[in-house]
């Protein structure tokens, strides 16, 4: 199955008319991209781009084989225009299939926007998705091709990758994107800068973006940049570190936040933090607070089971080490749990951050003391870091952990400063030796180091 794509940006085209941003200025050639529209195997078109002849032709293809037209979304965009002796755009009902005489089938999947989605089988069982822009599948109980093992991944999804990594999170819990699915973002928006920013982005969601005029085969394998299993995201403060390593989990299910700073009664500065934190995250994700990040990192380890200590440590939705909380866990009533399709072990982790990690074990070990320090301390601050860099190094779990670089700025005055910022450099430096990427996030710009 032959899929050519006549356009890839979101309704209103990029650069938009009359927008004056950066990404629209700088949207000129291949990033340039007209509204999204499907061209399948030339018989069938989902969607209308402006000048949809035109832009068939540019792509080497012709719309007089097209017997069908179906539309997916209520067109917000500039205005368009039917060709002659095309077919009367149309709507498939949800759940509603349509078998075309040649051979395709088109089933249409409730999102949960206004709008359709569209599930298309071609002659040999290759299968593709197609979600309008802005869309996530509104449930997959009883949605998708389920074979005797369970749902059978697509070969190709089309997406908003950018505007929507929630969806794409939802079809790799539920089984219908894998590693072998060729994932591409369509709806291209002003929201990312055109180019590398917008591969970069894509990449660490596991996709991809293409020109206007690309064909693509359905099931034809694609290889997509490996996704790193370790990262470390580092800057200063308020440099954006954090929504960046967030971002680069977005699109993945069962996520774990493992919270290093806990709570600090009466701070509401630190409350606020913590709040916006909260909020920014996906509702599907559980969070963690605790410092006790080895169990976390070994818990995938086959054969091992991870130790649970503390009070909480055998309550629903509880990882090695601390207390969990879930959708609802911040009072909404809900029940943190292990997620879908995925073990609890098994989950990504998101630390945030090393920092504090660092400050609180620095406390333990009694390291602004001076005497404390020469007697015993330093060793026992080596003895921890050791034991955390050589769990990143075993750990299989994918883990995008966040710290401060604090090595830049100015020196500063106390001795207890000066350890702190010392020992931190120390434990960056270490951490980062053991991942694949490394990046740091300066103005909200992530510049990478490694990877």
């Amino acid at each position: 199955m032959d899929v050519t794509l006549l356009g890839t940006g979101a309704p209103q085209g990029l650069p938009r008319p009359g927008c004056p941003c950066a990404a629209c200025a700088t949207a000129v050639g291949d990033g340039a991209r007209a509204a999204t529209a499907l061209l399948v195997d030339g018989v069938l078109l989902i969607d209308l781009t402006p000048g949809p002849a035109f832009a068939a032709a540019r792509a080497g293809r012709s719309l007089a084989g097209v017997r069908q037209v179906l539309l997916s979304h209520p067109h917000d965009g500039p205005a368009m225009e039917v060709p002659a002796g095309l077919p009367q755009p149309g709507r498939v009902a949800d759940g509603r299939e349509l078998a075309l005489l040649d051979g395709h089938r088109v089933r249409a999947v409730a999102v949960d926007i206004p709008g359709t989605g569209y599930e298309i089988t071609g002659a040999d069982g290759e299968r593709l998705l197609y979600l309008p822009p802005g869309a996530a599948p509104a449930g997959l109980a009883d949605g998708g091709h389920r074979g005797q093992g369970g749902a059978v991944p697509y070969d190709l999804v089309l997406l908003d990758v950018l505007e929507r990594p929630d969806a794409l999170a939802r079809l790799r819990a539920g089984g219908l994107v894998d590693a072998a699915t060729d994932v591409v973002a369509v709806h291209v928006d002003h929201g990312v800068p055109p180019g590398p920013e917008l591969h970069r982005r894509l990449a660490a969601a596991g996709a991809r973006a293409v020109a206007d005029g690309s064909s693509l085969v359905v099931g034809e394998y694609h290889a997509v940049p490996d996704l790193p299993r370790r990262t470390l995201v580092l800057g200063g403060a308020r440099s954006g570190k954090s929504v960046e390593a967030e971002r680069r989990l977005e699109a993945f299910p069962d996520v774990v936040y493992v919270a290093t700073g806990g709570t600090r009664d009466g701070d509401e500065d630190w409350a606020q933090r913590v709040s916006l934190h909260r909020e920014r995250r996906p509702g599907s994700w559980r969070t963690v607070e605790t410092c006790d990040l080895v169990p976390l990192l070994e818990a995938e380890r086959p054969g091992r089971q991870a130790e649970r200590p503390g009070k909480d440590a055998d309550s629903p939705g509880t990882e090695a080490g601390g207390v969990a909380s879930g959708p609802g866990a911040d009072g909404t009533g809900g029940v943190a749990g292990a997620g879908g399709g995925r073990a609890a072990d098994a989950s990504p982790l998101l630390i945030d951050c090393l920092a504090l990690w660092l400050t609180h074990v620095m406390d333990e070990v009694g390291a602004w003391d001076d005497e404390t320090w020469a007697a015993g301390g330093r060793q026992a601050l080596r003895e921890r870091t050791d034991a955390l860099v050589a769990a990143v190094r075993a750990t299989s779990r994918p883990v995008v952990a966040v710290s401060n670089e604090v090595g830049s700025g100015v020196v500063p005055a106390t001795p207890a400063g000066r350890r702190f910022r010392d020992e931190l450099g120390r434990l960056n430096a270490a951490f980062a030796a053991e991942c694949e990427q490394v990046l740091l996030v300066v103005a909200g710009q992530a510049l990478a180091l490694r990877g």
